[in-house]
């Protein structure tokens, strides 16, 4: 069980996160832009700007250490690699070892020696989650994985994570904004609003009666197909 009890974050005298929550297994924190689902990945992270200031209270299972227990996804893959070097000069692993994690995000070997302006969006989607996952974490962060994806790349990357979860057993936290992705994905939900949360519990139970209208408004939003609510 990871229970974060007690997240605050701020800028001067403004609080712009007071939160609390915890989870098994696999977790989304679900809101609009601005709501503070990034910053609190950079917080877990300490990777708040000079200006801002936190205090969190975090029970883990395992000491969070961001490189080690800890590991993100990005948002963008485009802007998470450098355009001027190789793939297989990012992964800072021996060769060998970068093979296998491409090989676990179905990709083959040879895209190593490519730069990243030669893969596709998706493809540089999976080198992150390989690049990732080559820590061997504890914790796997998704900030907004799939925004820059087409529905196919999505659908193919989240299904990806879900699979990886069950080889590697590692808790999910996933920040984003589209409550599709994190139904399909994650067993339990929180609907961040102006830094708060508003509504949580497991998903199959927020999508089938949810108390908030703005819960409400986050689902019709982004489902086209409410046959869930039927």
């Amino acid at each position: 069980m990871f229970k974060c009890k007690q997240l605050k974050i701020f800028y001067k005298d403004s609080v712009l996160v007071d939160i609390s929550f915890s989870f098994e297994k696999s977790f989304a924190l679900v809101g609009e832009s601005g709501s503070g689902k990034s910053l609190t990945l950079r917080a877990i992270l300490d990777l708040l700007p000079s200006s801002m200031r936190k205090e969190m209270k975090i029970e883990s299972p395992f000491p969070l250490k961001r490189g080690e227990s800890v590991s993100i996804v990005v948002q963008n893959p485009f802007t998470a690699l450098s355009p001027l070097t190789k793939i297989k000069d990012q992964f800072f692993i021996p060769k060998s070892e970068a093979l296998k994690f491409m090989e676990y995000v179905g990709l083959d070997g040879e895209l190593l020696y490519r730069f990243p302006s030669e893969l596709s969006g998706g493809q540089l989607q999976r080198v992150i989650v390989a690049m990732a996952l080559c820590v061997k974490p504890k914790l796997l962060l998704l900030d907004e994985p799939t925004t820059a994806l087409d529905s196919e790349s999505k659908e193919r990357i989240l299904e990806l994570v879900k699979n990886l979860q069950q080889k590697f057993g590692f808790l999910i936290l996933f920040v984003t904004h589209d409550i599709d992705s994190a139904a399909a994905l994650c067993e339990e939900i929180a609907v961040l609003k102006k830094g708060k949360i508003v509504e949580e519990g497991y998903m199959k139970d927020i999508l089938k009666n949810p108390k908030k209208d703005y819960t409400k408004k986050l689902i019709e939003s982004n489902f086209k197909n409410r046959g869930f609510r039927e």
